[in-house]
């Protein structure tokens, strides 16, 4: 018969393995087959940084609950019929969902935990991307990325939707000063992205986002990039129960009047008693493997720091 003490050991041998597991499998999805070396330069390289681990930008984005924030965002995003068209015609989302994923999250991850040197680099390299993303909507409209109006509408609706999800599914929410100084410190890398007047404070945020609506419309590529998103992701069979939990969860954060033109529905109970409860635990499980010791991003860290 097998001892106490051995049944323990092996529990948690089977839990840091089923950790680093999940890491790796999340690592890879998000960051790419190139995360450790990302990692190095990100978190362990030398100089100066825009912000610090005390910063509730470092929190937020470190957070687990950028998954489900994610989602979010691209379903908002695709409410404006012109930033849409960019995206259908130029990011690949379809073809190549996962890369497009990895260049936003070492774009994100660059411009936050980075160096500043590197963080300006990416920033640079984006807006030079962005100069050659131009052309027609369906209804003839041009549109180019670099234009300010539509960078400043993908900036509010990644803003607004990463908060609400750290409010809703971080183990600590931030306070309101706090909140507001996020939304701040946002700007810094949006302004420099292209953003003219991004918003400063959750109120300011909240206003930027109510005086879209006028242009944001129902199209068929926004339901079908929903749809996507939600029902037909490109992920193995067993991961989609994981995927659609954290999908529930950021369906569940949408502003009611997003809902209808998405042909999402509106079910207060249902979402109150079953999808966030989903998103809470999927986005559980993200954090419980994000805190894995061998995790590329705590190693790169601590070795800045010994």
């Amino acid at each position: 018969m097998a001892r106490p003490d051995d049944i323990s050991t092996n529990s948690t041998r089977w839990d840091a393995r089923a950790r680093t597991q999940l890491a790796h499998a999340l690592r890879s999805r998000v960051a790419g087959d190139d995360a450790a070396a990302k990692a190095a330069v990100i978190w362990g390289a030398e100089g100066e940084r825009w912000f610090t681990p005390e910063d509730p930008i470092w929190r937020v984005h470190a957070d687990a609950a950028m998954f489900p924030g994610g989602i979010r965002a691209l379903l908002l995003q695709s409410l404006h019929p012109l930033a849409m068209a960019g995206v259908a015609g130029h990011s690949g989302f379809k073809g190549d969902p996962w890369g497009r994923l990895q260049r936003t999250s070492e774009f994100l991850a660059t411009t936050t935990f980075g160096t500043i040197e590197h963080a300006e680099k990416i920033i640079e390299r984006v807006r030079s991307i962005h100069e050659r993303v131009r052309g027609k909507a369906a209804d003839g409209r041009p549109y180019a990325a670099s234009d300010p109006h539509l960078l400043r509408w993908v900036h509010v609706t990644e803003v607004d939707s990463f908060l609400v999800a750290f409010q809703r599914y971080a183990a600590k929410p931030l306070t309101d000063a706090e909140a507001d100084r996020y939304v701040e410190q946002t700007a810094v890398v949006a302004q420099r992205l292209g953003v003219v007047d991004p918003p400063l404070t959750t109120a300011a945020l909240a206003t930027a986002i109510e005086a879209y609506r006028p242009e944001l419309q129902s199209t068929p590529a926004a339901r079908e990039a929903a749809r996507f998103l939600l029902v037909h992701p490109p992920l193995p069979l067993a991961a989609k129960p994981g995927y659609a939990a954290l999908a529930a969860g950021a369906v569940a954060l949408l502003p009611r009047w997003a809902r209808r033109p998405l042909r999402l529905p509106w079910l207060p109970f249902t979402e109150r008693v079953l999808a966030r409860p989903l998103g809470d635990a999927a986005t559980a499980t993200v954090r419980w493997a994000m805190t894995d010791p061998q995790d590329v991003r705590i190693v790169a860290s601590e070795s800045r720091t010994a």
